[in-house]
């Protein structure tokens, strides 16, 4: 009961912003549809590329640091906390710049692959004002590890709101005020990211409960220190990305099929769909990675165990409840969207199975989080490449293409992807020594020099 009450402390927080984030990318979509149908399609076509190219990078980058910072705090190491941070901050800034060139080239790459000339050219402006959110995310999404790994959940959320608030007058200021459109849309993206960058390095600043990133040396020349950290991100980029990226293949996928219209309207929907549902298993995941962290450091494995087994439990309930409501609104959701007959009906078909995916959705993305926090990455990427390619996507073209299922054999495969998955990752976790990952933990959070141990002292004081 304990655990679960340590869990619930720490996810809910999570929970709270990870349906803020929602809400940022609804106002942003409804802005594009206000301005007009085509600069909704490009808008959408930049953000699905910005998804693939950008974020999911940086995301996957950032993750990398989350072993290392939450077993350096459980082992109170907190010159490895810091020096992780800036580390990593380094790497995602210098990771940006190819991105960026390739977000200010993309126009011909997209023509290449056959998409709408006139949708390109709004997508392209789109992405080139979307530079500043990239370079944003650069430093939020470490900053959100790093005081996450504290166990310091709450400042986010209140960050995350307080630009929330701003959020809607900012679009309506930029995008129909002064006129810019979809550069107003994608300029206030990146002005709420600055917002919450701005609030929590305030907070980082005047309090007294937090380690601060800056403490310690700039950067640390030792080349174990860095290779520990790449050694993790890599894996990490993995993971993140082939999980993204499957959804926009499937994306690619519905034009293949018979009436692409309703196809790529129903299936708009169900992303959205998934992405709510999503918020509350990659919280907890997000809970879990923190504090199996912080036990395997303090070298602790029966709590780590135990706390893995919570957790678990946690995520299998949470698959019932999503399930359950997939099958509950099933004749209803799609009319938040849509009122066209076609798209309600295929939307009212696919909902009992995006409902049945969440079944192994939720545990598999709660085990993700424990890998996590484990420092087992490398683990996730195999196991979500074999799950979503090696099994998903051959049935997803089987089922879709061979069985003439269509749209609905997509699912199928997203279905047979997710148990494969859960199944897999479930068996790790099982056959797990935490005794020792607690070992693994002492040696990654080693990486601390000696001449460091002056300042833990101070802090520790």
């Amino acid at each position: 009961m304990d655990e679960l009450i340590s869990l619930g402390k720490i996810t809910v927080p999570l929970v709270i912003s990870g349906l803020i984030f929602y809400s940022k990318s609804l106002i942003s979509m409804f802005f594009l549809g206000h301005l007009g149908k085509i600069e909704l399609a490009g808008g959408s076509l930049a953000i699905g590329f910005a998804n693939i190219t950008g974020y999911s990078i940086m995301k996957g980058l950032a993750t990398g640091m989350e072993p290392i910072c939450c077993q350096a705090f459980g082992a109170k190491k907190w010159t490895v906390l810091s020096e992780t941070f800036k580390q990593t901050l380094c790497l995602l800034f210098l990771g940006a710049i190819p991105i960026i060139v390739l977000w200010l080239n993309m126009e011909p790459i997209l023509l290449l692959i056959g998409q709408d000339k006139t949708i390109t050219s709004v997508a392209k402006v789109f992405l080139t004002y979307s530079i500043p959110e990239l370079l944003a995310q650069a430093l939020l999404s470490p900053l959100r590890i790093f005081l996450r790994a504290q166990s310091l959940n709450l400042p986010f959320t209140i960050s995350a709101t307080w630009a929330m608030i701003l959020h809607l007058p900012i679009n309506y200021f930029l995008a129909i005020y002064l006129d810019l459109g979809v550069k107003g849309v994608a300029l206030a993206s990146a002005c709420n990211t600055l917002n919450i960058n701005l609030a929590l390095l305030v907070y980082l600043f005047f309090t007294e409960t937090a380690i601060k990133p800056w403490d310690g040396q700039m950067l640390t020349n030792s080349y174990r220190d860095w290779h520990s950290l790449v050694s993790l991100m890599i894996p990490s980029v993995a993971s993140v990305c082939l999980e993204w990226w499957w959804y926009e293949i499937m994306v690619v996928l519905c034009g293949l099929i018979n009436n692409p219209e309703t196809n790529m309207a129903a299936i708009g929907i169900l992303i959205q769909t998934t992405g709510l549902l999503y918020v509350f298993p990659h919280s907890l995941s997000a809970s879990l990675s923190m504090r199996i962290g912080q036990e395997l450091g303090a070298e602790a494995p029966a709590r780590a165990r135990q706390t893995t087994i919570t957790g678990l439990i946690i995520a299998m309930v949470c698959g019932i409840l999503a399930f359950t409501f997939a099958i509950a609104v099933k004749d209803v959701w799609g009319k938040l969207y849509t009122c066209e007959p076609e798209v309600l009906a295929l939307t009212s078909v696919v909902l009992p199975i995006l409902g049945f995916c969440e079944l192994g959705n939720c545990p598999q993305t709660a085990a993700c989080g424990i890998l996590i926090g484990s420092a087992r990455p490398n683990l996730g990427a195999c196991i979500n490449f074999c799950s979503f390619y090696l099994v998903g996507l051959p049935v997803s073209i089987f089922a879709a293409f061979g069985l003439k299922m269509g749209f609905l054999g997509l699912w199928f495969g997203l279905a047979a992807a997710q148990a494969t998955c859960m199944c897999m990752m479930i068996c790790t976790l099982v056959f797990t020594d935490w005794k020792h990952q607690a070992k693994r933990a002492k040696e990654l959070t080693q990486a601390t020099r000696d001449h460091n141990n002056d300042l833990e002292a101070n802090l520790l004081s």
